[in-house]
């Protein structure tokens, strides 16, 4: 019945890319289909293996059969995310990230996924939520039901994101084996197995969204004035475009709604129980400051003080205090102004639909939905509210709340100390929640790195390496 999804090792066939004047062998099998009834043609994966697992041979003391399987994405906005390719030289791409892994030892599998504007052959949305997921954990079951077919352990799936896809690498690693997606994976025919995973690696990930407006403006509360970088519409190169600085200020009513959110932060966060290393519950005051707020500012120090021990000059950011070569002090207030707000209110839920999250929420007939019960109310249009079952499935923290589904039980997660795009509140508590849970979490806020990943990409593999080895 499922004779499509038997991988064929005679498909692999060899290459060889140039890495830093190294020749890298290994063998690549495109194009295959990860579901028996895809809806949209980037429904496909791309399998790419050390050379030296196909003639008995090892990499970095793996082998054939031992070798972890790395599974990056692409996905970022919650647009569509094609399959990556150590070759692809178009964006989104992170081949230079495969060609590293290969050369680590360990064997690739990057699957294209669905997005918010994914169209099927007859022009109908087929990509909004949850169809990220779905696609991700389509292609892991892909993986594991061709066990001993394909090279690598199937024990050892790392997924690898960053941004969006962060957060689909993030939600992969909650929720494996949901109930809520099998009507959606038996209607693609995905493979009749299991899709957790053993690790996971998530830059910067952009979830827990129905909270993200109320964490971005107990950051940001009171700094008014705000600065990006928006894209040019028609300056394309190669897939990426070209962007322009836009500024602007909130006006009174942006700024009552701002408090509004920072209140209700206040009681999501409170109501979580989240327990620091010495058991102190964490949480934040009215005027938003307490425990929680104190670990932000020592994950920032930690982050500076790393920093400075390499010789950077940390007062590019205002508010460190710095006595005899450590970080002593820290006016988190001031960092953060001198950081710059990005984003205006709401941050992801805007009141006229125009976020990529509120087109993440659309369907097939309505190109946008709320997610919030405070952007409905509030809305400037005429809108829809999606469902909360949906809104909550997304997220990946619904599933420590539950507990219903099989956690993977390692994790790296990464948010750099210059990220703006969600406030740092949103990766700290899914950090901090593994933690309470047992899982092992390494997390850290890297100095200077804003909106991005794979920056690291020696202490990931690193990372990988000791959990496999």
């Amino acid at each position: 019945m499922y004779d499509r999804l038997i991988f064929d090792p005679d498909w692999l066939v060899p290459e060889q890319v140039q890495v830093a004047g190294q020749t890298i062998h290994y063998y690549a099998a495109r194009e295959i289909q990860y579901v028996q009834h895809p809806v949209a043609s980037i429904q496909v994966l791309n399998v790419f293996v050390p050379a030296a697992y196909l003639h008995d041979g090892s990499v970095n003391g793996y082998q054939r059969t031992t070798a972890p399987i790395l599974m990056p994405n692409t996905v970022g906005g919650y647009m569509p995310g094609p399959a990556d390719d150590p070759q692809r030289t178009a964006w989104p791409t992170n081949a230079t990230t495969i060609q590293q892994a290969l050369k680590r030892g360990y064997v690739v599998v990057a699957a294209g996924i669905r997005g918010r504007t994914t169209l099927d052959e007859s022009g109908q949305r087929v990509g909004q939520a949850p169809a990220f997921i779905v696609d991700m954990k389509a292609a892991i079951r892909y993986v594991k039901y061709n066990q001993n077919r394909l090279p690598g352990d199937t024990d050892r799936i790392i997924t690898n994101g960053t941004s969006a896809g962060g957060a689909t690498s993030a939600l992969a690693g909650t929720s494996g084996n949901s109930a809520y997606f099998e009507t959606a994976l038996t209607a693609l025919g995905a493979a009749p197995t299991t899709d957790d995973i053993f690790a996971v690696s998530a830059y910067c990930p952009i979830h827990n969204l129905e909270h993200a407006d109320m964490a971005y403006e107990w950051q940001f509360n009171g700094i008014n004035d705000w600065h990006r970088y928006q894209p040019i519409a028609g300056t394309a190169v190669n897939g990426r475009p070209k962007f322009e600085p836009v500024s602007g200020v909130l006006d009174s009513e942006a700024q009552a709604l701002s408090a509004t959110l920072k209140r209700q932060f206040r009681d999501y966060l409170n109501h979580l129980g989240l327990k620091a290393t010495d058991g102190t519950t964490l949480t934040v005051t009215a005027a938003g400051t307490g425990p929680f707020r104190e670990v932000v500012r020592h994950l920032l120090m930690a982050s500076a003080q790393t920093a400075l021990d390499r010789g950077t000059d940390i007062h590019k950011y205002a508010g460190f205090t710095v006595t005899d070569g450590q970080v002593t002090e820290l006016d988190l207030t001031a960092y953060l102004k001198s950081l710059t707000r990005m984003k205006a209110v709401p941050a992801f839920d805007q009141l006229d639909l125009d976020s990529p999250e509120n087109n993440l929420f659309g369907d097939a007939l309505v190109l946008g939905k709320h997610f919030t019960a405070l952007s409905q109310a509030r809305s400037t249009v005429t809108a829809q509210l999606a469902d909360d079952d949906l809104v909550k499935a997304v997220n990946p923290i619904s599933y420590l709340l539950t507990q219903q589904a099989q956690v993977a039980k390692h994790w790296r997660i990464r948010h750099g100390a210059a990220d703006r795009d969600t406030s740092f509140a949103i990766p700290i508590i899914l950090a901090t929640m593994l933690k309470n849970q047992g899982y092992d979490v390494d997390f850290a806020l890297p100095w200077d790195i804003p909106h991005s990943g794979d920056y690291d990409l020696g202490e990931l593999f690193a990372w990988i390496d000791h959990l496999c080895q």
